[in-house]
């Protein structure tokens, strides 16, 4: 409910389902690609760090395996400790999303990434980037993760 009010007005009032569960699915990279990639629709992705710092991404565009980045502007990160804040896109690039098997980038430039997950979903990162203009998501600049979801438009 806290995010609401920074989603596109188009899916406000939109009902959202679980597509991707690590606790369920299993910590892999290829199993959320492959739980997340079929839809075109947007995607929240929402992660616990082992700090129990909750954090994540609002992806315009479904998280899939790319060659290039890919998105649009409304793709935003934010977080919850401790409290909301919302790192909205600057205007400075188009870094949004990219993804390989060994890697899920969010945000970029000048070699740092706003988020970044490896392909075990184990470790993970985050340090200020052009994109999006954010602080660092988590305590450290690279965190273990404890609980990942992905949810996307029903």
């Amino acid at each position: 409910p806290q995010l609401a009010p920074h989603l596109p007005p188009r899916l406000s009032h939109e009902p959202w389902r679980l597509l991707y569960c690590a606790a369920r699915d299993g910590f892999s990279l290829a199993t959320l690609y492959r739980s997340t990639s079929r839809r075109s629709a947007p995607q929240l992705l929402l992660l616990r760090d082992t700090e129990a710092r909750a954090f994540g991404a609002f992806c315009a565009a479904a998280i899939r395996p790319s060659t290039g980045f890919y998105g649009t502007g409304e793709t935003f990160l934010f977080s919850f400790c401790p409290e909301l804040k919302v790192f909205p896109w600057t205007g400075s690039n188009s870094f949004f999303l990219k993804g390989d098997k060994e890697l899920l980038m969010i945000g970029g430039g000048s070699g740092k990434f706003g988020l970044w997950l490896d392909g075990g979903l184990y470790h993970g990162g985050s340090h200020r980037c052009e994109t999006f203009g954010n602080e660092p998501l988590s305590r450290r600049e690279e965190f273990c993760i404890q609980a990942l979801e992905v949810w996307g438009l029903a």
